[in-house]
């Protein structure tokens, strides 16, 4: 009760004692991306230009275009401009072309923002663009190709931005001895290098929703106690499998039904947070444990002789009681936040 009531206090909700035991015992730890290390929102990263354009004008007409898009990516391009405070045209023809890009007309020209294979159909030659487009790819961020007319006018490029304390919150778990393997739907490639500043022990690529819950049981098939951390609704059925299901509190409702301890606020560091809890949870108990069993296995003797009295041997057990009850509410003052080099030198 101490230790679920201090994790509540913290931002960690726990469903139960038994999900608060079994979380000190995990030694696996499974991060979905999007969303959980990540922050689920593209973003605009970078922008390259080619004369006469310049980054905000390029931008401008991009967005005056992508406004009448319904495309995530679309919207990354919009938001920057907003930010920006670019003014937006009004562009006609509209025409949205599905797994390509779109197309519109501003100022009696015919722009075309979009992938590669929508250049390749027109016939337009990337080459010029290739070293920045395969830099900006090889770094994990999605680029957008703009076109006016048959000629190129320059490239955009998207991330899902990484949390600010991702790559901290994962180092932490490592020194805690905890294997790190991050799940996500992303090709090898861009999976490996994003977030680059963080080092898992291994990347799960190209996992569909579907399969989340399969890779969680493998590992669990392989001997290893998981937690796993989401925050989706694909999530859900990985976070049930799981011996330990962490939700993202700035999630979907469903993953935090599924799951048996939720970090309110969506900060990563609260998983090494809610082990340290838990593990320091089982110390107080197995400490109680002794500290019940040393008091019996002193008093029982000294009963059985008659040296004590069952007045003696009443007031024995409140002090029994009453230490493990007060050793219990010591708890309260531990500060799970902490990080675990702090506790080791006191």
């Amino acid at each position: 009760m101490v230790g679920t009531g201090v994790g509540a206090e913290r931002g960690i909700l726990i469903k139960g004692g038994e999900h608060l035991e079994q979380a000190g015992k995990i030694d696996a730890v499974v991060l979905d991306k999007t969303g959980t290390i990540t922050e689920g929102v593209p973003a605009v990263t970078d922008i390259f230009a080619l004369a006469p354009l310049d980054e905000r004008k390029l931008l401008g007409i991009i967005a005056s275009g992508e406004k009448k898009s319904e495309h995530p990516l679309g919207q990354a391009v919009v938001k920057r401009a907003e930010e920006l405070e670019i003014p937006l045209e009004a562009v006609d023809n509209f025409e949205a072309l599905p797994g390509q890009g779109i197309r519109f007309n501003l100022m009696n020209e015919t722009w075309l923002i979009g992938n590669e294979k929508l250049a390749s159909s027109l016939g337009i030659d990337i080459s010029p663009l290739l070293p920045q487009k395969n830099r900006w790819e090889e770094e994990g961020k999605t680029v957008i190709i703009a076109m006016k007319g048959s000629s190129l006018s320059g490239l955009v490029a998207i991330a899902d931005t990484v949390k600010e304390n991702a790559s901290q919150a994962i180092s932490e778990l490592r020194q805690m001895g905890l294997d790190i393997y991050m799940l996500t739907g992303d090709q090898k490639k861009t999976a490996r290098l994003s977030p680059s500043k963080s080092t898992y022990d291994k990347v799960i690529a190209e996992v569909l929703p579907q399969h989340k819950a399969e890779e969680v049981q493998k590992l669990k098939d392989s001997g290893h106690i998981v937690a796993m951390v989401g925050d989706g609704i694909n999530d859900a059925p990985a976070l049930a499998t799981s011996d330990v299901g962490m939700a993202i509190g700035t999630g979907t409702d469903v993953a935090m039904e599924s799951a048996s301890i939720t970090l309110m606020h969506g900060d990563l560091m609260k998983i090494a947070s809610a082990i340290r809890l838990s593990r320091r949870t089982l110390r107080k108990i197995r400490q109680n444990l002794f500290w019940a069993f040393f008091y019996n296995m002193i008093t029982i003797p000294l009963a059985i002789f008659g040296v004590f009295t069952p007045v003696m041997g009443g007031t024995a057990m409140a002090l029994s009681s009453v230490s493990v009850v007060t050793n219990s509410l010591l708890l309260k003052r531990y500060d799970p936040d902490q990080s675990n080099s702090h506790h080791s030198q006191r």
